[in-house]
């Protein structure tokens, strides 16, 4: 048998801890559609961030090229919906693979554009993809905003320590 390395236990020990920072930090919920040849695609994020207001830039990363993000990669477009904390089953089903997407039941739209649309997120954001970069086995996706839909506000939805949660209004806890 053979004994790991010093610098493999080293970089096992900062991975669990890299990993364990970031669950136990609370971000923000993100459900990102596209339309390919095949159907709708879409995903759960947590990892959604804006870079730039001006040109209207948004950022958010992917763990691999393949299935529904292989999809998002390759659309001419997408929408990306900030949700709200009662749409917590919504999140998983997409985050799950197999799960039940783009049912009835979810209350789907397609924009003129071609898009999936989920009317009661907080809002969707119209985006086309800028530039790919891949980061060890992800890939970093800066996306140009080119619309902005009002949706549902809400209390909105997080992610935390592998859970959703509620972020409640600032009014809510006074």
């Amino acid at each position: 048998m053979t004994e790991p390395s010093d610098q493999q236990e080293a970089e096992e020990t900062l991975d669990a801890k890299f990993k364990a920072a970031f669950r136990h930090h609370p971000a923000g919920v993100a459900l990102v559609t596209a339309q390919t040849p095949r159907g709708p695609v879409g995903l759960t994020l947590s990892s959604v961030a804006s870079v730039s207001a001006d040109p209207a830039v948004l950022v958010f990363s992917v763990t691999r090229a393949t299935g529904s993000a292989g999809g998002v990669l390759h659309a001419p477009s997408m929408l990306v919906h900030f949700l709200n904390h009662d749409q917590a089953e919504l999140a998983e089903a997409f985050a799950r693979t197999g799960a039940p997407r783009f049912t009835p039941e979810q209350q789907w739209q397609e924009l003129p554009t071609g898009e999936p649309y989920l009317a009661s997120a907080r809002a969707a954001l119209r985006c086309r993809i800028r530039q790919t970069v891949a980061v060890g086995g992800s890939a970093l996706i800066l996306a140009d905003v080119l619309d902005v839909l009002p949706g549902r506000v809400s209390d909105a939805l997080l992610y935390h320590d592998r859970r959703f949660d509620r972020l409640a209004s600032a009014v809510e806890t006074q």
